[in-house]
């Protein structure tokens, strides 16, 4: 157990995680020049394309330092605020963490926001310092930030190139002098945490786990601490590439376990699992309950495909432990379910993998977050969904969730940032000079400002230089109202949504304007209508598609021409009573897109 390493890579966006994993593989022989190829730990199609880590990738390596043979756990983390929980949930099965800093970026908002993770777990941290061969680097004045942040000697920071391959042999050095090997007890009762879990269509669900004490072999009967449920353990092995079979997997080392469990609400991320002839006392402190910030309605396009969908969200919930759902249903959608997302990338992601993992396609409702009403006779209710809000008369007051917002920029973008904050009713906190060309800007502000297009903004007005970090901090009493859309008078619950007063009018006003060049025209007139309760504050009109019913009448009377026109107005009105509008998905995703 004393040569057992495991250590985790954390870092912001795009500073060469997955890069600097590649070389620690290569440098271990861990994988044939056949199987290396770029970012080989990100294996789904969607991260190859994207360029991003979605999901953390654990792997084994060996060592041999000092004449002796080590074996090193490593897990890839993302590095987007949509994935933390990725991140938080492979920092608590490590006991050390490679810190990455590009040097030609510095310290961004994610990279102090990791380390704080990391910091409350007592890991080990190892600053690297990335990309030291590309020509706009300052590896001196980025070793001096960390020192500031971190506090260790200026020595201790190690330089490395993820691209060339230039010192990452300090590195591994660095992992198995540094990092404390796992603490525990072979001989004490089996304790595992899963820390997460895969579907297998032919093997069931394959749940991956760190021994904490105990050792768990092949063929042993094991229990799941929380749900109580036993099983057989099948098959347990080692993560590499592939699943690597083994006869036992002992304290402190990561593996895997595939006991046919085919259910997917029997295995739970942070469960605990042990023998059933000698079990442990008491569940491994798991992680913390994942808090969804953003919550959208996805719902099947074929009302058939409810249970398929119920099914799919299961499955891709044992991948994905941040993503939550309950049943709801919509008078313009049908049966469907009520999701709760970390952020909007992260809701894209998830609609994205269920399309190519499963073949589902689905519709998403406008996104938005979870509000405290307080009723007349003083209840407090969470509402998730706008058509869930009691009657107007019954609302003293709404309540909405308030976030800090740590932003660091150049100097230069210091103004426009500033604006953009106040403009989505941000209040400033504090402002701190990290170097005498980088500022970071900390702020209040309202959750439901940031949900749609705050960070491309943010990106957009900084040229990619500003970062972006945040945390809730609780709610806020706010003058909201609930803006409701109206097509021909019939109410969409869909696009309903919770708006501040402020805001309302230019945001009804744009939505009718993009729901007219949308929606497609009909035999008769559409009134689109924003309506605040029963005031009506913008309207457009979708003109009918008209047929030249007069075309066949040549010179005679005017009054011949006025009946065949009357005729047709009659048509219509009785037309619009029993016609219903349709309301095509790119409306609905056309909301999230307004500018």
């Amino acid at each position: 157990m004393k040569n057992i390493r495991n250590f985790c890579i954390i870092a912001h966006i795009d500073h060469g995680k997955s890069t600097l994993a590649d070389r620690l593989l290569e440098a271990t022989h861990t994988l044939t020049a056949r199987e290396m190829e770029a970012q080989v730990l990100d294996s789904m199609d969607l991260e190859k394309e994207k360029g991003i880590t979605i999901k953390s990738h654990a792997i084994q390596m060996y060592y041999p330092h000092g004449g002796e043979q080590y074996v090193l756990n490593l897990i890839d983390t993302p590095g987007h605020v949509d994935f933390s929980y990725e991140v938080s949930r492979a920092i608590a099965s490590c006991e050390g963490a490679l810190l990455v800093v590009d040097a030609t970026q510095g310290i961004q908002a994610q990279t102090i926001s990791n380390l704080y993770l990391a910091l409350n777990h007592d890991l080990e941290i190892i600053p690297v310092i990335n990309k030291i061969d590309m020509e706009a680097a300052m590896v001196e004045e980025v070793r001096d930030q960390i020192v500031d942040l971190i506090g260790c000697p200026p020595a201790d920071v190690l330089t490395v190139s993820a691209k060339t391959g230039a010192g990452v042999e300090a590195v591994l050095q660095a992992i198995v002098q540094r990092v404390p090997a796992p603490a525990g007890s072979e001989t004490a009762p089996l304790q595992a945490l899963i820390f997460d879990s895969v579907f297998n269509s032919f093997r069931g669900i394959i749940a991956y786990f760190k021994v904490q004490n105990g050792v768990i072999c092949k063929g042993d009967k094991v229990k799941f601490f929380n749900t109580g449920k036993e099983y057989e353990a099948d098959e347990v092995g080692i993560l590499q590439l592939k699943l690597c079979p083994r006869d036992e997997i002992r304290t402190g080392d990561v593996g895997y376990i595939i006991s046919g469990i085919k259910t997917a609400p029997e295995v739970k991320v942070g469960d605990t699992i042990t023998h059933v002839e000698t079990p442990c006392r008491e569940a491994i402190a798991g992680f913390e309950e994942v808090k969804p910030m953003v919550f959208a309605g996805l719902y099947p396009v074929d009302a058939d495909e409810y249970e398929d969908l119920r099914a799919s969200i299961e499955k891709l919930q044992l991948n994905d432990a941040s993503l939550t759902f309950e049943p709801e249903s919509s008078l313009a959608l049908g049966f469907g379910f009520r999701c709760g997302f970390l952020g909007l990338l992260h809701m894209e992601i998830i609609q994205e993998r269920l399309y190519r993992e499963f073949n589902m396609d689905v519709i998403t409702t406008v996104p938005n977050v979870s509000y405290v009403v307080h009723t007349t006779q003083d209840e407090a209710l969470h509402v998730h969904n706008p058509s869930g809000l009691p009657a107007p008369t019954l609302i003293d007051y709404i309540d909405e969730p308030y976030i800090r917002a740590q932003i660091i920029s150049k100097a230069d973008y210091y103004g426009a940032i500033m604006k953009l904050c106040l403009d989505k009713r941000g209040v400033l906190k504090g402002q701190h000079y990290l170097t005498s060309e980088r500022v970071e800007l900390t702020y209040d502000m309202p959750l439901a400002e940031i949900v749609f297009d705050f960070y491309d903004k943010l990106k957009s007005i900084s040229r990619g230089y500003a970062s972006f970090d945040y945390h809730t901090v609780g709610y806020e009493r706010a003058d909201l109202v609930k803006l409701d859309i109206l097509l021909n008078g019939e109410q969409v619950d869909a696009l309903s949504c919770l708006i501040h007063r402020s805001n309302a009018y230019d945001f009804g006003r744009r939505m009718c304007e993009k729901l007219k060049d949308l929606i497609p025209r009909q035999q008769f007139d559409i009134a689109v209508q924003a309506a605040i309760g029963a005031k009506i504050i913008a309207r457009e009109t979708i003109k009918a598609l008209r047929k030249d019913v007069t075309a066949k009448c040549y010179g005679g009377d005017i009054t011949r021409k006025r009946k065949l026109l009357e005729k047709q107005k009659k048509g219509k009105k009785r037309m619009r009573q029993v016609g219903n509008v349709e309301v095509p998905q790119q409306a609905f995703l056309a909301v999230l897109k307004l500018d």
